[in-house]
């Protein structure tokens, strides 16, 4: 596949009910591909609400998958986008993220290789720890990784399997860092500031951010990489139609901004004077907090992937002012945010 050749591909995506998995299929659809089967646990929580507007031509749930691509009975694919996992860092269920997270993976792994089909799965930025061993997006340095939680780990561990097995190089692994953006109401605790804020911005006129423990970060100076969930999905789909491009590639922006940045846009998309009150850390997650985060994109860009990248108050304004205030869903026809990089949104 070329890098826009969607529109005649058969795709599955698991966890395609959830954030960046219905992103993709959002993404897919407004390439002009339908042809696409997605794999999700729905359980009870909203996530189905992602689906209704998206085009696709199947569902299965999880359990099922692998017995019903082992018979045949779901057919050949093109690309395989394995989404699919739990991607709480506060798991404490080791067993059961190694059988969803790593297993799972090494499965799906095998069956699309063995069939042909490209396969791209979700490593994490979580697998860098620290950040003391850098965070670069470089297979020689897998070995010196320190995930910091049993999620970090459960991704690390395929990242290392298909290493050591000799097959990285053949399929490829994305890192996504702080992805935000719309379809990502479902997930609790796990969903991004710009979600968890909003209703604060709106109804009590402030925002919370944790205070720092560690000198070298003033409150709310921590950093990360944001990136939207769009820039995400495009990012993906390029290194999916690349046959050329393998191995594990950063996704985010290539630039690390402060809380209080990300904040005051989500105060600037709701016309508000910003306020900020400083919380406490929770204690279970201040050993394990990651203070600052930098994708190094380089190699992505390597690989051919030359769009703009959405600047961080342009896609918290989308976000707020299209589907957060709206309580909209992303549908393939609608991408309120394009005529704004048409117009020469600057690159980050």
């Amino acid at each position: 596949m070329k890098p826009n050749d969607f529109a005649d591909a058969r795709v599955l995506v698991t966890g395609g009910a959830g954030f960046i998995g219905s992103g993709l299929v959002w993404a897919l659809n407004r390439r002009g591909c339908d042809d696409i089967v997605v794999c999700d646990i729905l359980g009870t929580n909203e996530k189905w609400r992602n689906l209704p507007p998206l085009r696709f031509k199947d569902y299965v749930e999880a359990e099922a998958l692998l017995p019903r691509l082992q018979n045949g009975a779901l057919g050949e694919f093109d690309a395989v986008l394995h989404l699919g996992a739990c991607s709480s860092t506060t798991e404490r269920d080791a067993s059961y993220l190694i059988r969803n997270n790593y297993e799972f993976t090494k499965d799906l792994c095998a069956w699309s290789l063995a069939n042909k089909a490209r396969f791209v799965y979700a490593s994490s930025a979580a697998t860098y720890g620290d950040g003391s061993a850098g965070m670069e997006d470089d297979e020689s340095q897998l070995e010196e990784l320190r995930p910091l939680n049993m999620y970090g780990c459960s991704k690390h561990l395929f990242d290392l399997y298909a290493q050591r097995g000799g097959f990285l190089n053949r399929i490829v692994g994305v890192k996504y860092f702080n992805v935000f953006g719309p379809n990502e109401d479902h997930k609790g605790d796990m969903r991004s500031l710009v979600h968890k804020s909003f209703a604060q911005a709106q109804n009590e006129g402030l925002i919370r951010l944790f205070k720092s423990y560690r000198p070298e970060f003033r409150d709310g100076e921590q950093k990360r990489d944001f990136l939207y969930v769009k820039d995400a999905a495009a990012m993906t789909l390029h290194l999916a139609a690349s046959r050329r491009a393998g191995g594990i590639f950063n996704i985010g922006s290539g630039e690390a901004r402060t809380w209080i940045e990300l904040a005051n846009a989500v105060f600037a998309a709701l016309g508000k004077e910003p306020k900020i009150e400083f919380i406490e850390m929770p204690e279970a997650i201040r050993d394990k907090y990651q203070y600052f985060t930098q994708a190094n994109i380089s190699k992505l860009r390597a690989a051919g992937y030359g769009e703009k990248i959405t600047p961080l108050e342009d896609a918290v304004a989308d976000y707020v002012r299209n589907y957060l205030a709206p309580d909209q869903r992303l549908e393939p026809g609608r991408n309120n945010i394009s005529s704004r990089k048409a117009a020469g949104a600057r690159s980050r």
